[in-house]
């Protein structure tokens, strides 16, 4: 069957700061994809803003660079797709594969394959995928190659990969000196018999198969992601299959539910750098955009209308976790600025477009009219939503973090995460207590010399709902914890996450100091004076068990009486800021948090005192 020889489509896999995406940035300025006097950021991929913020890839981004070959001839376009690390993410990362014809797995020489690189790597090799190895940061001090190259091995023959798959070339990296070579080079040092990432794409144009078509076959392309323009509309990112696809041409659209319209394609764009330019023509391997059809979805076809042939549909892993997301109804509702979108019907129309784009979300009903429940991947995916609704000025309630679970042979199972955790060893005893705590199963503990022992835990999700906050403050920050979905089992049985109960204000107000000094004893404040609160608003952390309604507006009675001893000067603790991760985190089973563009408050789900206090009479006779 005839190929494409000046075509390569690669994705760049990895765990969550292995540097992918600087990885990408290097390859882009060495194959001259921009002028020598244009000023570059960092990470150039992650254009969106939280990535930034957060230094984590969300979305899955593809880009082509020209790469002219050292021994001269033609040109090489390789379509790279920059595919997310984060396992919550996973829907990106399925979408990115079914572009591709190999993937290049990025392992970093310190901290070696890490739960998410399983991830990925599970779902290149059940692809079918050839892999190339490539280990990054070779400079690190602390860099163990050799070790983590035998860990790779382990992990390849651990998830059965092929033959053909384990003999995969070793490329050894410092990305960001942008810099690769095939020899191995000594431990904490860069790649010395290189200055440049040649080595690289010479092993990506060797080992990367080019596309293959049929001559004789009709035009297929799969719609693997969606993008908007202002002035196109919608546009669908896809790879042509077989064929042609060409501007102004008249295509069979075959959709999800198997039903076929005939529609006309208005613009066709290719990618160059980080820039769509107008093309005429699409062939076998392109990876393209095209505009003109506004309401197509990810995973539907565009076929030869002669004899329209369907490609099969993208499928993604179930969701595991879902939280409850509603209108604000709090009592402050509507008082933060102008502009803010508080309607039901607002919050459903942006639910239902975060599903044109995002397949591995799902949005159910509920009881009430005004909120949904969305279903994802895990609480980063979800928090990372509301993150991004808050900032196009939504007021919204959200509830509590709860699993999926699924009921098997009449028992309900539940999800199951392989935990991963690095942390120094006189950590260990602490970080065993709180694992045991949320149910945690230990499967291996390795001890590398160095005094950093790494832990293997089956820990059921919902126990790791809250965990970030509590594992940090056990390793006073030193521990790293990543974690991936396992599986399903049965019920683990009750969990007792949060040991302390809340503070919580029991009238309306503004905070004030001098209340403030009196409750300062009895637990951690999140509030700072002159916050506006309400009746049932969550304003602490309480020392002890049980919840505890407080006056926190109560101001000091001004009187001509002095003693002795009045002057004596009290100071206020600062209070804890609670971003809106910590705060999911943070919330029990009876609170959620209401979120607006300029808070987030954590709130009791009954405002009233006295009707939580008689539906927990209620619950103790039940």
């Amino acid at each position: 069957m005839p190929t494409r020889s000046d075509i390569r489509n690669v994705a760049i896999v990895a765990h969550v700061d292995h540097g992918k995406t600087t990885l990408v940035d290097a390859m882009l300025k060495q194959a001259g994809a921009f002028a020598a006097h244009q000023h570059l950021d960092d990470r150039m991929m992650d254009s969106n803003d939280l990535e930034r913020e957060k230094g984590i890839t969300i979305l899955a981004k593809n880009t082509a660079v020209k790469y002219h070959p050292k021994e001269g001839g033609a040109p090489i376009t390789i379509n790279i797709i920059d595919t997310p690390g984060h396992a919550d993410f996973g829907g990106e990362v399925e979408r990115g594969l079914s572009m591709v014809d190999a993937v290049v797995l990025l392992v970093d020489a310190s901290e070696g394959p890490l739960p998410q690189t399983r991830f990925v790597l599970r779902k290149a090799l059940t692809a079918k995928l050839p892999v190339i190895l490539c280990i990054n940061k070779t400079d690190r001090p602390d860099s163990r190659i050799d070790e983590v190259i035998n860990e790779t091995y382990d992990l390849f023959l651990d998830l059965d990969a092929t033959e053909d798959q384990i003999e995969f070339p070793i490329v050894y990296a410092c990305a960001r000196d942008g810099v690769a070579s095939m020899t191995k080079p000594e431990n904490g040092t860069v790649p010395a018999d290189s200055d440049s990432l040649e080595p690289f794409f010479s092993t990506i144009l060797e080992h990367v198969p080019a596309p293959v078509y049929d001559d004789a076959a009709p035009l297929q392309a799969h719609v693997t992601n969606l993008d908007a323009d202002n002035f196109l509309g919608r546009i669908a990112l896809c790879r042509v299959e077989q064929g042609e696809l060409r501007k102004g041409q008249q295509v069979a659209w075959i959709k999800r539910d198997g039903t076929i319209q005939n529609v006309k394609i208005t613009e066709l764009l290719m990618t160059e750098a980080l820039t769509r330019k107008p093309a005429e023509v699409a062939g076998p391997g392109d990876i393209c955009a095209v505009a003109g059809i506004p309401d197509i979805m990810i995973g539907e076809t565009l076929a030869d209308p002669e004899n329209p042939i369907a490609l099969p549909l993208i499928t993604v892993d179930e969701p595991a976790i879902s939280m409850v997301i509603g209108t604000n109804t709090s009592p402050l509702v509507g008082k933060g600025g102008k502009g803010h979108k508080v309607t039901a019907r607002m919050v459903k129309d942006r639910l239902d477009r975060e599903l044109i784009g995002n397949v591995s979300l799902r949005v159910l009903p509920t009881e009430r009219p005004d909120a949904w429940e969305v279903q994802g991947r895990g609480e980063l995916a979800l928090a990372i939503l509301v993150e991004t609704m808050r900032r196009e000025l939504f007021e919204l309630t959200v509830g509590k973090p709860q699993v999926v679970t699924k009921v098997i042979n009449g028992k309900t199972h539940e999800p199951v995460e392989r935990m991963t955790i690095d942390s120094p060893e006189e950590y260990l005893g602490a970080i065993t207590q709180l694992m045991a705590t949320r149910k945690g199963r230990m499967e291996t503990m390795t001890n590398h010399g160095s005094g950093w022992v790494r832990m293997e835990f089956i820990v059921p999700s919902r126990g790791l709902i809250g965990f970030r906050t509590q594992f940090l403050t056990d390793t006073r920050g030193t521990g790293i914890a990543h974690s991936i979905f396992e599986g399903h089992e049965p019920w683990f049985g009750e969990l007792r996450m949060r040991n302390n109960g809340s503070l919580v204000a029991d009238r309306a107000g503004v905070v004030t100091p001098f209340a403030m000094m009196g409750i300062q004893e009895r637990g951690t404040l999140f509030v700072e004076p002159t916050t506006e609160v309400y009746e049932g608003m969550i304003v602490g952390e309480n020392s002890r068990q049980d919840d505890m309604d407080i006056n926190i507006t109560k101001e000091k009675k001004l009187t001509n009486m002095r003693a002795a001893s009045s002057d004596t000067t009290e100071n206020l603790v600062p209070p804890r800021k609670l971003s809106l991760e910590q705060s999911l985190e943070f919330c029990r089973e009876d609170e959620c948090i209401e979120v607006t563009p300029e808070t987030v408050r954590i709130r009791k789900v009954v405002l009233d005192a006295k009707e939580r206090g008689r539906t927990a009479s209620r619950a103790k006779k039940n």
